[in-house]
């Protein structure tokens, strides 16, 4: 035991001792004025997209905390990066284009001195801007437009998007940080024959900026399909050997999903998923679950609009703030099918997930949440789907754990848009 507690006690003051040193590193001396030595660049670097990865020996000097890169842009503004001492490389980002670009590094110190510059020039990849801005593609809908576009080195990016039509002119920004995005832009009651001009550009955050992007699209026009002539089957009813799911659960009810009152967080306005007698755990959740609506007659579906539900336990206050939007039991990925009358089978149309818009103030996610989430039936090239009496809608996934929940969940409102049979 004693040869134990020696080991033990040579080991902590081993691991003092180099604390002690590693503080001393760090310890401030306002009195120093002695520059540290200048970093050692390799004559090798790594070409980035928009930047290149610059290597380095940082000096011997015991008090240098960080190594500097710095350049000036195209508009005379001098752009930094720092690294820690303890690296081997920095990355240096914004360039504006591929020409050859001279970089500066520097080693500073605990007390703020600079060492000698080192310059070294590299010439980088395609810029950020450039390849998002490439990559953007702009397409007519359903009373909507959207753009869609790709970043896939997940830089910070804002997406500026102008539109006008009759006149009128309206300005969005969007920023960008994902790999692959959708935006959609909702244009009730314009005709299929006005042009909407649209014009886009991508800004990084070091101010460079893409070739302006101009095209004049259509809107395609279709109606809300009326929920009068609904006829929604009971629960374990098949159409198709397919069984309507069952949406009574807890507070739930199947009847208000189709009775375009959108829950607020006061009215408590939704159907529910769960287990026919369930014990009222959560973990009981029972997706996929399937949602089936006969719609009395015969239409070509264009587009869906689903509302969240947020239940709020705070009545009769007023709800704030994101409350249960965008997680907790609330869907976030779903499947579309119709009924096709020639093969006597459900037909697949697509799967939908809506994406979490992160970073948000709570009461924008209210805001977002209660205009409801669009999508298209035919996304690639939205157009009308064949006609049919029958839609599925099935829920696959919720919000949390990355869209991998399958609890129990709610949904307050499925709205169909489309138009009556043509033929």
């Amino acid at each position: 035991m004693s040869i134990k507690i020696s080991i033990l006690s040579i080991i902590s003051l081993l691991v003092i001792a180099q604390g002690c040193r590693e503080s001393e590193r760090f310890e401030i001396n306002y009195a120093d004025t002695t520059p540290p030595g200048k970093p050692i660049i390799s004559e090798e670097y790594k070409p980035l997209y928009g930047g290149a990865r610059i290597y380095f020996t940082p000096p011997e000097d015991e008090d240098v905390l960080t190594v500097d890169a710095r350049y000036t842009n195209q508009k005379g503004e001098t752009i930094w990066f720092s690294a820690s001492y303890y690296t081997d490389s920095i990355d240096v980002e914004g360039f504006a284009d591929t020409n050859p670009k001279n970089v500066t590094l520097y080693a500073v110190d605990r007390a703020g001195n600079k060492s000698e510059t080192q310059t070294i020039t590299v010439i980088p990849k395609e810029p950020a801007v450039a390849r998002v801005a490439s990559s953007i593609n702009v397409k007519g809908g359903f009373s909507s437009f959207y753009l869609d576009w790709k970043n896939e080195l997940k830089q910070v990016v804002n997406i500026h998007v102008s539109y006008s039509y009759e006149g009128k002119e309206k300005v969005i920004i969007y920023t960008s940080t994902d790999t692959l995005e959708r935006k959609y832009i909702r244009l009730d009651n314009i005709s299929e024959t006005t042009p909407v001009n649209v014009k886009v550009k991508v800004e990084d955050r070091y101010g460079n900026t893409s070739d302006l992007a101009e095209s004049s699209i259509y809107m395609i026009k279709d109606e809300k399909i009326p929920k009068d002539r609904w006829v929604i089957p009971i629960t374990n009813d098949s159409i198709g050997g397919v069984p309507q799911g069952y949406w009574d659960a807890y507070e739930g009810r199947m009847i208000y999903i189709t009775d375009d009152i959108i829950d607020n967080g006061l009215n408590w306005n939704w159907g529910s998923t769960g287990p026919k007698g369930h014990t009222g755990n959560i973990a009981d959740g029972n997706l996929p679950a399937n949602f089936i609506i006969d719609l009395g007659e015969e239409w070509e579906i264009s587009r869906i609009v689903t509302h969240q539900r947020d239940l709020s336990w705070s009545a009769p206050n007023i709800p704030t703030g994101r409350g249960w939007y965008y997680g907790n039991e609330n869907i976030g990925i779903y499947s579309m099918y119709i009924w096709d009358a020639v093969k006597s089978d459900w037909d697949s149309i697509c799967t939908h997930k809506i994406v979490f818009p992160p970073d948000l103030p709570g009461q924008q996610y209210r805001v977002m949440a209660q205009a409801g989430d669009m999508a298209y039936l035919y996304v690639e090239n939205p157009h009308f789907s064949a006609p049919t009496r029958w839609f599925r809608y099935e829920a696959r996934f919720g919000f949390n754990n990355d869209y991998t929940s399958q609890a129990h969940m709610g949904l307050s409102e499925i709205t169909l848009y489309g138009r009556k049979k043509t033929n």
